[in-house]
């Protein structure tokens, strides 16, 4: 469709500025194809429910005409909702893999943002202390474990709901638990 025909959304909550816009740019003058892989969505008056922003930069960089998705058969409410669960990004970046295995130079020009994993410097004042093992008994002490208990498929989800619900009450469940466990093997 002709760039002129789109019109964007004046109430989209979402924006890109600065460096990011101009990575946005650069992203579509490099990879053009990523825009027929990803249409922006139009409603049936051409008012832009996903892709503000590439359209947006498809100005910038000169495209002329965009590849477009026509949603003519939503609601105005669903039309709200996507123009919200579109920018929503449900899933988390699985650092390890990306440090291991993507060219950071690389993503980082693609537009992720990397956050920077500095690591404080340890404070060692500690050690200085005479007492210095038993603190770090008391410490280890005062430390919540946890143990991996395993449930049948079938029992999950109940699980799942008692444990919440008992944390709202502000049980312990550990020690709960435990209990209940010293209970039942008494009876044995």
């Amino acid at each position: 469709m002709n760039i002129n025909d789109i019109k964007p959304n004046p109430n989209n909550p979402r924006y890109i500025k600065d460096d990011k816009f101009k990575k946005l740019v650069k992203s579509i003058q490099d990879f053009p194809q990523m825009l027929d892989l990803r249409p922006i969505v139009i409603d049936e008056n051409n008012v832009v429910l996903g892709g503000n922003m590439r359209l947006k930069a498809c100005i910038e960089a000169g495209i002329k005409d965009v590849p477009v998705k026509k949603a003519s058969d939503l609601t105005e409410e669903q039309k709200k909702e996507f123009i919200i669960k579109d920018n929503i990004g449900y899933g988390e970046w699985d650092w390890d893999d990306l440090a291991n295995n993507w060219e950071i130079e690389e993503i980082t020009d693609w537009g992720l943002d990397i956050p920077n994993f500095k690591v404080n410097e340890l404070d060692y004042s500690i050690l200085d202390e005479t007492d210095v093992i038993d603190q770090m008994k008391d410490m280890a002490n005062s430390v919540r474990k946890a143990i991996q208990i395993e449930f049948e498929p079938e029992h999950y989800e109940e699980a799942q709901e008692l444990v919440k619900f008992w944390r709202e009450q502000k049980l312990y469940i550990g020690a709960f638990l435990v209990e209940k466990l010293k209970e039942e093997k008494e009876k044995l």
